[in-house]
């Protein structure tokens, strides 16, 4: 049987001269090293891109927790059937011209809040103000309608979906008191500028090949957010999220 090889050719000098030295390797090995080498990076750099979300979401509800203008941010939360969150809503992070970004869902189960399910928000636009740049962007669900909703791949928010959507500081706290309650509730941060920020048109679609990358094997949306997953690296935002109430 013929054996497959390859010569990896080195230079040494040796007594003034410089000598051609030839190393033999199978082939088979030698590929197996080399994809070891070009995956390991590559894996490594996705996981630390999801842990990058993560820790940008316990950052937003760090914002969130001492924004005044939130009010009552608490008592939404404890209402709250599951909760979207993205670190950074930014000029052409979804789609060229468009705006957009990626995000963590969470959903309230009888056990506490469940690790996060990855996330991408999009839309032409989200009347970003004038100059700025990027956002941070809480999605309260209130209702089921509004979960079932989002858990809809590629689901598309707005009056056309039957979804309602409140931003707040536009009476949302006295909605939340009547008979109506709005489904989902947004609340933005763009460098210290409240308001002007529109979601209706946006698609929120999940992202499969980030949930398998952070929890390392393949899993669907559903596993991760009604708990037959977990990963010891979002224990910290479970534990802001159970702060919360």
């Amino acid at each position: 049987m013929v054996r497959e090889e390859t010569r990896m050719f080195t230079r040494t000098r040796m007594k003034g001269t410089t000598a051609l030295l030839a190393v033999t390797m199978p082939v088979a090995p030698m590929a197996a090293a080399m994809a070891a080498l070009v995956a390991a990076p590559v894996a490594a750099h996705a996981q630390t891109g999801q842990q990058v979300t993560v820790d940008g979401a316990r950052k937003v509800l760090n914002d969130l927790r001492h924004d005044k203008a939130f009010g009552n941010a608490a008592q939404m939360l404890r209402k709250a059937k599951a909760v979207f969150i993205v670190p950074q809503l930014v000029k052409g992070g979804f789609f060229i011209g468009g705006e957009g970004g990626n995000g963590v869902l969470m959903v309230r189960n009888s056990g506490g809040w469940s690790d996060p399910g990855f996330y991408a928000i999009g839309a032409a636009s989200f009347g970003l103000q004038a100059g700025l740049q990027q956002s941070e962007v809480i999605m309260l669900i209130m209702t089921q309608k509004g979960l079932d909703g989002i858990l809809r791949d590629q689901f598309k928010i707005g009056a056309q979906a039957g979804i309602s959507v409140v931003t707040l500081g536009s009476g949302v706290e006295g909605a939340m008191g009547g008979a109506s309650v709005p489904d989902i509730v947004v609340w933005s941060s763009s460098t210290g500028l409240y308001g002007g920020l529109t979601v209706d048109g946006s698609i929120i679609k999940s992202q499969p090949n980030k949930d398998a990358e952070f929890y390392g094997r393949p899993v669907t949306p559903r596993e991760v957010l009604f708990g037959s997953v977990t990963s010891p690296n979002a224990a910290l935002l479970r534990k802001d999220m159970a702060s919360f109430g």
